[in-house]
């Protein structure tokens, strides 16, 4: 039966701000009608929003949902918990932890607005277990690498190709059982230039280019990594990567901090896209050169790569790093850009799925309705500036996907939220009673 959402302020890239809008939903699960005063035909049911804000759904383009496990612990002490000696580690994990720590992961950006997400790590088959008991638009891989865990922790890289092996086999795996079924897709996903060999980066390429895939990896995110593969290859990481054939749009990267002048003229010559991070990297004092790398060709993506699942704090802060990097009073990018980098422009980038960050007649039915009582939200002129420079996770209510009701009053449809909290909370405090001396 379709869905008839009526009394609506639609808020859209393109199109701006409508208010008092309806939006006819069919039972393709596509939007069938957007207007004032839509009818509603036979078989549809009428739902009034309350002139709530409704949104395109949020596509966050690079995450790995089980490093919630040390979210709070980490922020304190390194850039990634990859890196960072004394706290749990991905190679710890079960599966069935994976799987518990995924479930609070993909909970948390579902409830946050994300109708399509990107993650990757290890055990793969977890990850996309998650996304499909949630229901969302996943893009999973498996995180391969071929340098020793245990030794990166210690800021030594010490390669080990028996775990390139592994984590190589367990990515092809759920690439082979879960591409193209229901909402999942399977990504090609090498963890870093300094994690990886030129020879695991090399399979990924050939993999890439049989079959039309595209690369998400990490890129620039340290001086350390920058460090590693000047001494290693002679060159910079992007360097790198385009020796190696892999800038091109199909290398969706993230971070993209610590980039030459020339990094940022070949990357973005390439048209790769970046998976902007600005949470994640500014938590290390961080900010990435983003207005250069848009400049130079590059296409920007927005994420919160797990520090937070909360998009709407990424655009805001997208904007605070940009205008810091460019000096005082120099308003860099604009509200209206930064929601473009959270919707159209995640999901054009990425290949494999069907959502288009729009609210238009043939487009999916992948939405968010925010509090219409919400006091933050008020008041609503344009829309765009009071979504990102005052907008939160916890106005999010209600979030479908496909037509699909997968969040109704703030609570997920498929789950019982109180058991995926506790499930993990357990996990967790075992991970870190593991990981003291």
């Amino acid at each position: 039966m379709g869905c008839h959402l009526t009394n609506l302020s639609l808020l859209c890239p393109e199109t701006g701000l409508a208010r008092d809008s309806d939006l006819l939903i069919g039972d393709d699960g596509r939007i069938a009608a957007q207007g004032r005063g839509l009818a509603t035909p036979a078989g549809f049911t009428r739902l009034d929003a309350r002139g709530a804000l409704c949104l395109p759904g949020l596509v966050n383009t690079h995450n790995h949902s089980p490093l919630m496990a040390v979210r709070g612990m980490v922020e304190d002490r390194g850039f990634a918990p990859a890196y960072i000696p004394g706290v749990p580690q991905g190679h710890w994990l079960s599966q069935e932890e994976t799987l518990a720590l995924a479930r609070l992961g993909v909970m948390e950006m579902l409830t946050a607005g994300a109708t399509t997400i990107v993650d990757y790590y290890r055990c793969p088959e977890a990850l996309a277990l998650a996304a499909e008991e949630f229901g969302l638009r996943a893009m999973v891989g498996g995180r391969v690498m071929d340098m020793d865990s245990a030794a990166l922790a210690r800021g030594e890289f010490v390669e080990d190709r028996a775990l390139g092996e592994a984590t190589l086999g367990a990515a092809l795996e759920v690439m082979e059982r879960w591409d193209g079924k229901g909402r999942i897709s399977a990504i090609l996903a090498p963890h870093a230039p300094d994690s990886c060999s030129r020879r695991i980066f090399a399979e990924m390429r050939d993999l890439a280019q049989a079959g039309g895939r595209q690369i998400h990896t990490h890129l620039s995110q340290s001086p350390m990594e920058v460090a590693q593969i000047r001494a290693r290859e002679g060159m910079t990481p992007t360097e790198f990567l385009d020796d190696l054939g892999l800038l091109c749009p199909d290398l969706i990267a993230a971070h993209c901090i610590f980039m030459s002048e020339d990094d940022i003229a070949r990357f973005g010559a390439a048209g790769s896209v970046v998976a902007h991070a600005p949470i994640g990297n500014a938590s290390f004092g961080a900010a990435a050169p983003i207005r250069a790398l848009q400049e130079a060709g590059a296409a920007i993506t927005l994420c919160t790569d797990t520090k937070s699942a909360d998009m709407f704090e990424a655009m805001r802060m997208a904007l605070a790093a940009a205008r810091w990097r460019a000096g005082p009073l120099q308003f860099e990018f604009d509200a209206r850009e930064v929601f473009g980098w959270a919707t159209t422009a995640g999901a054009a980038a990425l290949k494999g799925h069907a959502a288009t960050g729009r609210l238009r007649p043939g487009d999916p039915a992948d939405l968010i309705l925010l509090d219409p009582e919400a006091a933050n939200l008020r008041p609503v002129i344009d829309g765009f500036g009071i979504v990102a420079h005052s907008g939160s996770a916890a106005n999010v209510t209600d979030v479908m996907v496909a037509g699909e009701w997968l969040v109704r009053d703030r609570r997920p449809t498929r789950v019982d939220p109180a058991e995926v909290v506790a499930t993990a909370q357990a996990v967790c405090e075992g991970l870190w009673r593991r990981a003291q001396p």
